[in-house]
């Protein structure tokens, strides 16, 4: 009840009963509405304040970017949300949400399949920092996204990227065709993901932090390693000599015929050496980080 006394006080037209309810409780009012999931009241609320109580310049701009967010996250209504972002960067172009609203935009634009038109104001506005062009290498222009070429040289790089199982398949000039084809697919989708400001989803972000985690945990390992690696003739001699029963050839019955030289089987006894020191040397350098870092596990308390 005292909810809907607010409101029809609110909504009384007349100057004389404008300002009954305080500035604070209408957009308390309009805040309870937006919290409780009641999107359109809450925009009508926030209308009300502005029309009625004349707020100050920053007050109107935050105002308006509320309710835009209402169209935007809540609602999905990128038209409307489209409107009052537009109002923000116009209307207010001293205010501190001119980077963000400006994303918004485009992220509407791209949203309403309007890619070209987000493209544009991506590019013509100094908020957005442009993404550093991943090509330019020297070479003949093969392609193009924009103002973007790409090169053969651009085209060498990425392909030596790949693994050699998937360079070996890019012989042919139908292969290399279709790859530039992909590579300028890849493109101009993450362009438009970035349109959409999805470089902010949590997900995505979330993802992102965990791969990052795990390369530079894996080259920490490698850099460590590569300092304690180092491998002589004689080291695998004496590894060969320790351990001659891995190296013999049997029968189907599993009977010795016969103890390989070492001559024969040098690289693959190296690389078996190398493989146990680096083994050993990771067990000492993580050790020494749980000791360093005074780590603890309770094994008896895992389930």
């Amino acid at each position: 009840m005292a909810l809907l006394l607010i409101f029809q006080s609110c909504s009384d037209g007349s100057a004389d009963k404008e300002h009954i309810v305080p500035e604070e409780a209408v957009l308390n009012l309009a805040n309870a509405y937006y919290i409780t999931g009641l999107y359109d009241a809450a925009v009508d609320q926030y209308r009300y304040y502005l029309v009625h109580y004349s707020p100050v310049f920053e007050q109107q701009a935050n105002t308006y970017y509320t309710i835009a967010n209402i169209y935007f996250d809540r609602k999905h209504d990128y038209s409307k949300a489209l409107e009052y972002y537009f109002k923000i960067k116009y209307l207010f172009p001293e205010s501190h949400l001119q980077g963000e609203v400006t994303k918004r935009i485009v992220t509407c634009l791209e949203r309403l399949g309007r890619p070209v038109d987000a493209s544009r104001t991506m590019e013509s506005s100094a908020a957005l920092k442009p993404e550093p062009n991943p090509f330019g290498r020297p070479g003949e222009v093969v392609a193009s996204i924009g103002p973007r070429d790409i090169t053969t040289g651009d085209i060498e790089f990425e392909i030596s990227r790949l693994a050699p199982q998937q360079q070996s398949a890019l012989q042919s000039r139908e292969s290399r065709l279709e790859f530039v084809r992909q590579l300028v697919l890849r493109e101009i989708l993450y362009n438009s993901a970035r349109r959409m400001n999805l470089d902010e989803n949590p997900e995505i972000v979330e993802q992102t932090h965990q791969t990052r985690k795990s390369l530079m945990v894996d080259k920490v390992v490698e850099l460590k390693l590569q300092e304690t690696i180092n491998i002589s003739a004689d080291d695998v001699e004496l590894f060969y000599l320790a351990h001659k029963e891995r190296y013999v050839e049997k029968d189907k019955k599993d009977k010795v015929l016969r103890q390989i030289p070492l001559g024969e089987i040098f690289n693959q006894v190296a690389e078996e050496l190398a493989m146990d020191r680096k083994q050993q040397a990771y067990q000492r350098f993580t050790q020494e980080l749980m000791n360093a870092e005074k780590v603890r596990i309770y094994d008896h308390r895992v389930q």
